[in-house]
């Protein structure tokens, strides 16, 4: 989404993210349904890379990664800048089926035969005892039997295994499968199926610091990218879950105090807070003064079309038109780079400090020595704010294992890939804009990156709290009175969407499976 998810700073520098789940058009209550001008969002995409690659489609609409025509073959080979340098041919994966058919027969003999000598040889020099031999035949067997029923899935987590495996034969025989049976016109799990081929073809590669040469989209202009994000946003109500949750602990907690100072660690385009804005303007006793310190890296200039200072002139002016007095400070850096000097703290202003999907793309100790997911919620907790928001999506692909990791994406992104479909027909190319710039990017870097490459490391809720209590923050309780009014608005989406209140916190879910957490501490 997200994700994804920037999700997670490539140690602060190599930067632009396609996140789905970032800061994006303002949200149903009136404010820039149609946004103009610089109103781009921020995305945490992938960094723009200034290659001729593209990503070109077979017929049945699945992606098929190309080589530039002008790479050299043997740099190809050998340069860790290119993502296909392992790159998979038509002949080879051919002559692998060829193969693999040839040693199913071969076991199969083996089986019926087994004190021949031959088959005690093959065994012992190219498969290893006959046991393992019978489990290879097996899982060759039931791959076969998967791709004969069409089991899209099976086959998937096939072929991650046999990445996983280093088992070459069967990993080609099973890409060559899978170009077949994904489309990016077709259900959600070909669809899917798809943006997680081309990470399973990127991972062979080896290279996963050129994952953005690995997808071959062409990012689109900054003015085409806040429309797809805009139409995202229209169809799906993540991002309308992550302000309104975030927003209403953030009023609760202020809502006595006469000079707040909020701190966005990911301000994006500061949509989020027009509507808390607007609400505080009609506050019995007169608006607060308000200052916001916006905190966001510099590539994300690409999609405002302009730094921060535009985030700033645009909250300035609604401020204004709502008679709030308003102060906004810009903090162009990686929010996990932050330290206290760059939060501009004042005397006497109650603080409030958003974390809006961003905190999974912050390195922790399984990246680095310098753990900066801790590091951060350590220095905030120091500021002794009134309460910290946190919205995450609820997955696990930080530290989990390859295979794991693998099918926790494909749950997770099937229930996202799935909500999609209610509103935007399949034959609509905005909806494969929508997937392909705002999804797919973060799928191919959770499977196919490792280290601080791969900057999808999201966290199940859980952890989360576990890291907010070693760093001596408490639950603030949430409040029903908008967790009504965020009810309120999922009854204008489709009814398998679902709003639950657990443990301290609001997940919502697609039929019953948690895509996204919220809550707030003190």
């Amino acid at each position: 989404m997200s994700s994804s998810m920037n999700h997670k700073n490539l140690d602060a520098s190599n930067g632009f993210y396609c996140k789905p789940m970032q800061c994006y058009p303002q949200d149903s209550e009136g404010f820039d349904q149609h946004p103009s001008f610089n109103d781009s969002t921020q995305i945490n995409s992938l960094p723009v890379q200034s290659s001729p690659s593209t990503i070109s489609f077979s017929p049945n609409g699945s992606p098929v990664s190309q080589l530039d025509s002008q790479s050299n073959p043997s740099e190809s080979r050998h340069s860790p800048d290119n993502a296909y340098g392992s790159h998979i041919s038509v002949s080879s994966v051919t002559d692998d089926v060829d193969d693999l058919r040839n040693t199913l027969r071969e076991w199969e003999s083996m089986m019926l035969e087994p004190d021949s000598d031959m088959a005690d040889s093959y065994g012992s020099t190219i498969h290893g005892d006959k046991n393992q031999a019978s489990v290879e035949h097996q899982k060759l067997k039931e791959m076969t039997e998967a791709i004969r029923r069409g089991d899209l899935k099976q086959v998937l987590v096939g072929c991650a295994n046999a990445i996983s495996e280093n088992n070459m034969p069967t990993t080609e025989w099973l890409i060559a499968e899978l170009r077949q049976m994904v489309s990016v016109c077709g259900d959600p799990v070909q669809r899917l199926g798809a943006y997680m081929l081309e990470g399973l073809v990127a991972k062979l590669a080896s290279s996963g610091s050129s994952i953005y040469k690995a997808l071959r989209c062409k990012e689109p202009a900054s003015a085409e990218l806040l429309s797809h994000m805009h139409s995202l946003y229209e169809a799906c109500p993540y991002f309308k879950f992550g302000y309104m949750s975030a927003n209403g602990a953030i009023a609760d907690a202020l809502k006595d105090e006469n000079r707040i100072h909020i701190i966005d660690f990911q301000i994006s385009q500061g949509t989020q807070w027009l509507s808390l804005i607007k609400a505080l303007a009609s506050r019995t006793g007169g608006p607060p003064h308000i200052r916001i310190t916006g905190i966001d890296d510099s590539v994300s200039a690409y999609a405002r079309n302009g730094g921060l200072q535009l985030v700033g002139h645009r909250l300035s002016h609604f401020a204004k038109s709502c008679n709030v007095p308003f102060d906004f400070h810009a903090g162009a850096m990686f929010g996990s780079n932050a330290e206290l000097e760059n939060l501009t703290l004042r005397p006497g202003e109650a603080l409030a400090v958003n974390f809006p999907l961003m905190l999974h793309h912050t390195p922790d100790e399984s990246v680095s020595t310098h753990n900066h997911r801790d590091r951060l919620l350590r220095l905030v907790k120091s500021l002794s704010p009134k309460v910290v928001t946190l919205v995450e999506q609820e997955a696990n692909t930080n530290t989990a294992p390859f295979v794991q990791r693998f099918i926790e994406t494909l749950n997770y992104y099937t229930a996202i890939f799935e909500s999609i479909d209610v509103k935007l027909p399949r034959e609509d190319k905005e909806r494969i804009n929508v997937e392909q710039h705002c999804l797919a990017r973060d799928v191919v870097n959770i499977i196919a990156c490792e280290g601080v490459e791969r900057v999808e490391r999201h966290e199940l809720l859980g952890k989360w709290k576990s890291r907010f209590m070693m760093a001596g923050f408490t639950p603030y309780p949430l409040s029903p009175v908008f967790n009504a009014t965020i009810k309120a608005v999922l009854e204008n989406y489709n009814e398998k969407y679902t709003l639950e209140e657990k443990d301290g916190a609001l997940y919502l879910g697609w039929k019953n499976k948690a895509l996204v957490a919220s809550c707030a501490w003190q």
